[in-house]
């Protein structure tokens, strides 16, 4: 099972981490947690959902960090700014910042849980004798963890430059004393473990 996520019998997924692997993974997703940033205050318990939902008072602009961007990026529009279909590039800076005020802000909830979900489930495991714990995924968790494999994977990439699946092959070939090395080996190796908890799912 080591290093991969293999299927549970009843549903889910596992894998064996060894104390190092989830010292990186966990460090990870506590730094992802950082860069999404503090949730934002609960409603009061007897607070209107309707009326807070058209309440909604979230960011209007793209984040100036590359990596939250690639986080959360514009509804609307392509990455350069262009128009697309003939639409006014003017227009469509506003139907993004429109969209984010009513979305960003819940979509920040839900990668701050799922980042969440990945430390927890972390820190619940002790590694036995031979050095490796095995973690289980039931019920919501393994979703949970596609996620923020997700969100570390996109992070990285913009930190690496990369846009495009077809790059990250020539990161392989980068010497051991390049330092973007132990960030090229976190991506290919967490890309590995997302590719895998796909195909047990």
């Amino acid at each position: 099972m080591g290093g991969t996520f293999q299927p549970l019998g009843g549903g889910g997924a596992a894998i064996a981490l060894d104390e190092i692997e989830i010292s990186i993974l966990r460090s990870l997703a506590v730094q992802l947690l950082e860069l999404i940033g503090p949730g934002e205050p609960e409603p009061a318990e007897d607070a209107d959902p309707l009326a807070a939902l058209f309440a909604a008072d979230g960011p209007t602009e793209p984040p100036a960090d590359p990596a939250l961007a690639r986080l959360f990026p514009d509804a609307y529009g392509s990455p350069d700014g262009s128009g697309e279909d003939g639409v006014d590039p003017a227009e469509l800076t506003a139907r993004s910042a429109e969209f984010r005020r009513f979305t960003e802000n819940d979509l920040r909830a839900r990668k701050r849980e799922d980042a969440l979900a990945v430390v927890r489930s972390l820190d619940g495991l002790t590694p036995a004798g031979d050095g490796a714990a095995v973690l289980e995924l039931t019920g919501q968790l393994p979703l949970r963890w596609l996620g923020a494999l997700n969100d570390l994977r996109l992070t990285i990439a913009a930190r690496l430059d990369i846009t495009q699946d077809d790059e990250s092959a020539a990161l392989f070939r980068l010497p051991d004393d390049d330092p973007r090395k132990p960030m090229v080996m976190a991506y290919l190796w967490l890309g590995g473990l997302q590719e895998t908890l796909i195909e047990t799912l």
